[in-house]
């Protein structure tokens, strides 16, 4: 098993996660044991971090011990990796506004007590300041909405000078019509009003119309 990133592994094909949680699974990943560890298969299909590394993403985001803030959680795929990524010191603060994704995401963290649910609309942000009276390591974002830069931007002050974030822009949700060059263009505008663009992917075949932007906070 190589390490790629800090806490992300891959066997030549597969890209894994060492279980936090040894023995347990999320949503019936395949656990495989190897020089002691159990490790949990991330699958690009169900996440847009992970077909963002599969990709070719250049630096990771999450860090053992970092704390993260992840819009558009959902019921936590995604999440109980990067739980597993930033270990038992770390923390993830989970937003999104479905209450089914967000019971579903409250029995997660009844195990990984790493994880943080919030009940929120992420556009929203005073709903959920007084969570971070100190700046956090790095941002994700996942939401489907047509103003997703918009979005990050007005969360980005969450995040401190020099962080690191990443949004996986769905540019469907954006226009119909529109080409997914253009929306990416307009889109990228917006975000470098605080941030400096480090790379940009094309996620398909994993994600059509999808691109993994990876970003640090001016």
């Amino acid at each position: 098993m190589k390490q790629i990133f800090e806490g992300i592994y891959t066997d030549g094909k597969s890209i894994y996660t060492k279980n936090l949680i040894v023995g347990k699974k999320v949503y019936k990943e395949k656990l495989i044991q190897k020089n002691g560890n159990e490790y949990r298969e991330w699958d690009p299909y169900r996440s847009k971090y992970c077909a963002g590394i599969k990709k070719g993403l250049n630096k990771s985001i999450f860090y053992e011990g970092c704390t993260a803030i992840y819009l558009g959680s959902a019921e936590g795929t995604t999440v109980s990796h990067v739980s597993d990524i930033i270990g038992k010191k770390g923390a993830v603060f989970c937003i999104d506004i479905s209450e089914i994704a967000m019971n579903k995401l409250t029995q997660l963290a009844e195990d990984r007590e790493n994880i943080y649910p919030i009940l929120s609309d992420a556009q929203l942000t005073e709903n959920y300041e007084e969570y971070f009276t100190q700046k956090a390591d790095c941002l994700f974002q996942d939401i489907s909405q047509r103003n997703q830069a918009d979005i990050f931007v007005r969360n980005s002050k969450f995040l401190k000078k020099g962080g690191l974030g990443a949004l996986a822009l769905k540019t469907k949700s954006i226009s119909q019509s529109e080409s997914k060059e253009n929306i990416l263009d307009y889109e990228l505008e917006i975000l470098k009003k605080e941030f400096e663009i480090l790379q940009t992917i094309p996620l398909d075949p994993y994600e059509k119309h999808h691109y993994l932007i990876l970003m640090k906070k001016k």
